[in-house]
């Protein structure tokens, strides 16, 4: 009977869980409820689960609805009469969303919408499917009233938003943040009314004394409306080309052509895997998937956009077929079962990956090719996180800046403090309710429907330009809906553009990615590249962490690069796994195993688990499990399926059965702590192999290409480093670097020969309209032949041309500096002089200036504070008399000894202990601009804290860990630049 309920899905306003509401309805002894959050139908999928699974024994019926607001009033609420009805509000949000329209004061829905309005907001003559809701503290005005009502048309309207008092309170606290205002100045007309809490059936009659006529009313709209949701049965978009049977000679024949190409001659094994995918795939529905993502794949290779093939999906041999992905699955062994299984009722999880530059335009052929009805982008949920909280809390409340930074920073400042200690208990009472912030967007998840998207979901409009869902993935797969990830990455981009770089710059048409991994595995200088950590700039192994483990591993090979892609994943390295890895690769098959079931079923991997199916063989042989239960394993580790029932009945089932099979007690632990603790934090083999071979591509360029494909880096950005770095790694290859220049510089930094010209991008403070127009003018009209020259071409103010000449962009022109920067300035006041020109009659004085070079140590000042960088060696701008007694060098000569280095800060890496208290990891350059990494351990951390960019004196000791030395910092000291007033 209640005809407006919230969720927390109602942003910064309700206060429950789906699952609390629904404990709300069984406390109260509520039946029939409508759902209906603010402008929102992200919660009903997830209640309608916690109905069918969790709380399947209580008979509640829930309707789904929406309630409309303009300028944060309630204007009407649309209740849908059945699905026809849903899809009738969604599409209408989603068209007020998308084109930026307010709200019209009254809609014109079908009957299968019911409409109920405010007394106030409601027009004269309802229509048959509109009605008026009428709230508690309504009543007494309705009484005197009452003859401008029609009495059918009067519903009891009592909002349900939040529990008790305590959630009132943290309703207005939301409301606070959101209207960015104090708390005891929160205007009552945002926020709701201290009654908006459920009660019982009775507590609500009298509450309607007189008038409950009004809740039978509510009562019977519910009961006339019949809303169906489908679990599990897919609602993807059944066919490509018009019917299945089409689909199917279609998809059969492109198959096996790429069958043929793929892999030559037929024989027995290679034929057996291809028809027994090819079955599962027809007897699964899956061909409409392949197929789309096949057209989307042939889109791309049409527009000359490369692409990487990951995920589960690169463990089918007819994705390798079809040129979905580069990696062999026969080749390297990929378990089947990860990627499809008879039990499997999802499709095979495809991770696209394209150039940053190209993904936009994919997706936009996506939504063409599909029409926009059916497609959208897929939604997830940011939720409010504990540091952000507390600052928000404590502004609405009124702390003043000061109090807050001590506060953030240190939390147990305000345990004494009464009113501190207020805004600390209801921001862990907030952040423990995990709250949604607000609606994103997934990293790549595209829906595509056979149904219009409007059946399911309204779609929000981002300033990106593509329509995203409500709800969030894993409500998509609950009710049938499975996305195709179409991802960007730098890494792609600057592989391509090196390409072309190196046939720009040295004549060379060169293709890495036409070199199978097996020959790229083999070139001894990649081999150095990857045995030494020298991986800057390659993607996905220029991490510290990675850089580090790989020189651990002493990898040489493409298989241990695909172990060690997945074991520096979260999961794995925390769970001391990849620890347990290290020293088995070096141990020459002398370890002490767990079980050999687990040595037999990771042979490659001596026996520890590295990769998300390895969850799946362990769970299917050594833990007896289906493969559909292990793949529920599987997924429940990803924390979202943790508590759901059929996970925890899968968990009692593989100890159940490892007890069944005899295994020791503290074996059956040992293997579910390896389970539990990394699956969902680590890569499938396949995704983990597309990673590697996109690495051995860049590697190949670093190693015979460095200068080109640094630029290809630079150009790219997004790296791991920032920009100054991969400049630094450029010079050390050999590169001269030169600052922009008027008649060589492009936009972004370009190469010829050794020398690289930085592009205009890299100018902090330059209006980007005058970088670009200073290379189209050239282009059209040739070299700017002096600094007038410029001037006249390029309507540019006197601050931005200042820059350029500090930065030495007119150093082509030969004259120094200081010179062009005395001209440019009489170039300003000449034109002052000019619009007073009848003033004076005067010839103009025409001075001659002293020679004025600009030193190193000036330019190299102009760039930091230009650049915010400096492209030179950065200690020629240290101050210290500090010497160090050893360089990054000479540390695996001293192992174990306390040493003395001075440090350029690369990068830091904060992370945790096991007793949460907060350490470092450091990345360094010396005066030589060799690397050296360092550790932090609590204790130093909370003495000796980093200060940001610079250098720093660093004392500690000398460590070896597998052949690569680190020093373990006892003491840190940050040393000063050199005052550039001084110079």
């Amino acid at each position: 009977m209640y005809i407006n309920c919230h969720t927390h899905f109602s942003f910064k306003y309700g206060t429950l869980s789906p699952e609390e509401l629904i404990l709300e309805c069984i406390e109260n002894d509520i039946h029939q409820i409508a759902l209906t959050d603010i402008h929102s139908t992200a919660a009903y999928i997830e209640f309608f689960r916690f109905l069918k699974n969790e709380y399947a024994h209580y008979p509640l019926k829930v309707i789904p609805g929406i309630e409309f607001r303009n300028q944060e009033q309630l204007i009407y609420i649309g209740i849908a009469r059945n699905n026809q009805g849903f899809e009738e509000l969604n599409a209408f949000l989603s068209y007020h969303n998308r084109n930026d329209l307010p709200l019209q004061s009254r809609p014109r829905f079908t009957d299968n919408v019911a409409v109920i309005y405010l007394m106030h907001t409601a027009p004269e003559n309802l229509r048959t499917n509109e009605f008026i809701g009428v709230k508690p503290e309504e009543l007494n005005r309705l009484r005197y009233q009452h003859h401008k009502f029609e009495k059918k048309k009067l519903l009891a309207l009592s909002p349900v938003t939040f529990k008790n008092k305590t959630g009132f309170n943290m309703h207005r606290l939301l409301r606070a943040i959101q209207q960015n205002q104090l708390l005891s100045r929160l205007d009552k007309k945002f926020q709701a009314q201290p009654n908006e809490f459920m009660k019982p059936k009775e507590v609500l009659i009298q509450y309607y004394q007189g008038f409950e006529f009004m809740i039978i009313q509510s009562k019977k709209l519910l009961e006339a409306c019949h809303f169906e949701i489908q679990f599990g049965k897919s609602k993807n978009k059944r066919s490509l080309l018009g019917s299945a049977i089409e689909d199917w000679q279609y998809f059969e024949s492109e198959a096996r052509k790429g069958f043929k190409n793929r892999y030559g001659k037929q024989n027995a094994v290679l034929t057996e895997r291809f028809e027994r995918e090819m079955e599962i795939i027809r007897q699964k529905d899956f061909t409409a998937y392949y197929l789309i993502t096949y057209d989307m794949i042939q889109f791309a290779q049409s527009k000359g956009f490369p692409h990487v093939g990951r995920g589960s999906g690169a463990n089918s041999m007819i994705a390798y077929c079809l040129g979905i992905t580069n990696v062999d699955p026969i080749d390297l062994d990929l378990y089947f079962e990860r990627f499809l299984n008879p039990s499997r009722t999802s499709p095979p999880d495809f991770d696209i990956d394209f150039s940053w530059q190209h993904r936009d335009e994919v997706i936009q052929y996506m939504f063409d090719k599909h029409d926009a009805h059916h497609t959208c982008l897929l939604g997830t949920h940011t939720t409010m996180k504990s540091r952000m909280m507390l600052r928000e809390i404590a502004k609405v409340f009124g702390l003043p800046k000061t109090e807050i930074d001590k506060l953030s920073e240190n939390p147990n400042y305000g345990r004494k403090d009464e009113y501190l200690h207020k805004v600390l208990h209801y921001t862990q009472h907030m952040v423990a309710k995990e709250f949604p912030a607000n609606i994103s967007i997934h990293a790549g998840g595209l829906l595509i429907t056979e149904q219009p998207i409007y059946a399911f979901t309204a779609t929000e409009m981002p300033p990106k330009g593509f329509p995203v869902s409500h709800f969030d993935m894993y409500n998509a797969e609950d009710i049938g809906i499975y996305k195709y990830d179409i991802l960007s990455q730098r890494g792609l981009g600057h592989i391509q553009d090196t390409i072309k770089i190196v046939e720009e710059n040295q004549g060379k048409k060169i293709d890495p990615r036409k070199i199978h991994t097996k020959v790229l595995e083999k070139d001894p200088a990649i081999k150095n590249l990857i045995k030494n950590g020298n991986t800057m700039g390659c993607f996905y192994v220029e991490s510290p962490a990675m850089r580090m483990l790989l020189a651990k591993l002493e990898c040489e090979d493409y298989i241990t690069l695909v172990a060690a892609s997945s074991i520096i994943r979260p999961g794995v390295s925390q769970s001391g796994m990849m620890r347990t890895y290290i020293e088995r690769h070096h141990s020459n098959g002398n370890y002490e195993s767990i079980h050999p079931i687990m040595d037999e079923l990771m042979k490659e991997t001596y026996g520890v688990m590295v990769y998300q199916e390895d969850v799946i063989r362990v769970a299917h042989h050594f833990g007896g499990l289906t493969l559909s239960e292990a793949d529920i394993l599987r997924r429940g580790m990803s924390g979202k399926y943790r508590s759901r029932k059929e996970f925890e009945r899968v968990e009692k089932q593989f100890f159940k059965n490892c007890r069944e099979k005899g295994f020791d007690e503290k074996v059956i632990q040992r293997v579910w702590y390896e389970i539990s603790s990394f699956s969902g934090f680590s890569f499938a083999k396949g995704h983990s192999a597309s990673f590697a071979v996109e690495s051995y591509e860049s590697l190949f360029l670093k190693a015979h290409y460095p200068i080109e494909f640094m630029v290809g880096v630079i150009n790219n950005f997004g790296g791991f480093y920032k920009t100054e770095f991969y400049i630094h790694e450029a010079r050390k290859a050999g590169a001269e670097i030169i600052n922009p220049c008027i008649n060589k510089s492009n936009y972004l930094t370009r190469i010829e020969g050794k020398k690289i010209y930085l592009g205009f991008i890299h100018i902090r403070d330059l209006e980007k309209k005058i970088a670009e127009k200073i290379v189209t003018e050239r282009e059209r009209y040739g070299n700017f032949k002096s600094l007038e020259d410029f001037k006249t071409r390029i309507p540019i103010k006197k601050e931005q041309l200042f820059i350029l000449i500090k930065i030495g962009t007119f150093n082509s022109f030969n004259k120094p500096n200081k010179h062009l920067l005395w001209k440019a300035y009489s170039l300003y006041l000449k034109k002052k002089e000019t619009a007073n020109a009848n003033l004076f009659e005067e010839e103009p004085v025409n001075y001659s200036l002293p020679e004025m070079e600009t030193t190193a140590l000036e330019k190299s000042f102009n760039e930091l504070m230009i650049f915010g960088y400096p492209t030179c060696n950065p200690y020629i701008l240290m101050n210290t008399e500090i010497t160090p007694n050893t360089f990054a060098t000479e540390l695996k000569n001293k192992i174990n000894k306390k040493v003395h280095l001075i440090g350029y800060m690369v990068t830091i890496k904060r992370t945790s202990t096991k007793n949460k208290e907060s350490m470092y990891f450091g990345t360094f350059h010396d005066c030589y601009e060799n690397t050296f990494d360092t550790v932090h351990f609590p204790k130093v951390t909370e003495k000796y804290p980093f200060r940001g960019k610079g250098f720093y004196s660093l004392i500690g000791k000398v460590v070896l860990d597998y052949n690569y030395p680190m020093l373990e910092v006892e003491y840190m000291e940050k040393q000063g630049w050199l005052n550039p007033d001084y110079l």
